[in-house]
């Protein structure tokens, strides 16, 4: 269940983000203008009216809100997976000791090819 949660939440944020990026793009451009003059902006006054840049804004933040809200719950969401198993492992080392000598030599390559059953 929690990995559905996790997937439908994940499709949400895409969503949201894509939703997101067109409004910030239809807000009116500053003084300066930059990219967003570039792709349009200023083409939500004749969409909504006057009162266009207020409601623009409005939802943005609103839309910033839930972007951090839905992101802070999916990481959320991913602290059990990884919590799951206690750790009773600890970690091993990584030289094995042996005894002296033990690897002097290597071990002798038997050649079963020249035996006849």
């Amino acid at each position: 269940m929690l990995n559905f949660l996790i997937g439908v939440g994940s499709v949400f944020l895409v969503a949201l983000c894509a939703w997101l990026i067109l409004l910030i793009l239809m807000q009116k451009p500053s003084a300066n203008a930059g990219m967003g003059a570039a792709l349009g902006g200023g083409v939500a006054e004749s969409a909504f009216g006057g009162e266009a840049s207020n409601v623009l804004v409005r939802w943005t933040v609103y839309g910033i809100v839930a972007f951090f809200l839905t992101a802070l719950l999916l990481t959320l969401c991913q602290i059990p997976k990884y919590h799951k198993e206690p750790r009773e492992k600890e970690l091993k080392p990584m030289v094995v000791e042996t005894p002296a000598g033990a690897l002097t030599q290597l071990p002798a390559v038997q050649d079963n090819a020249n035996e006849t059953p």
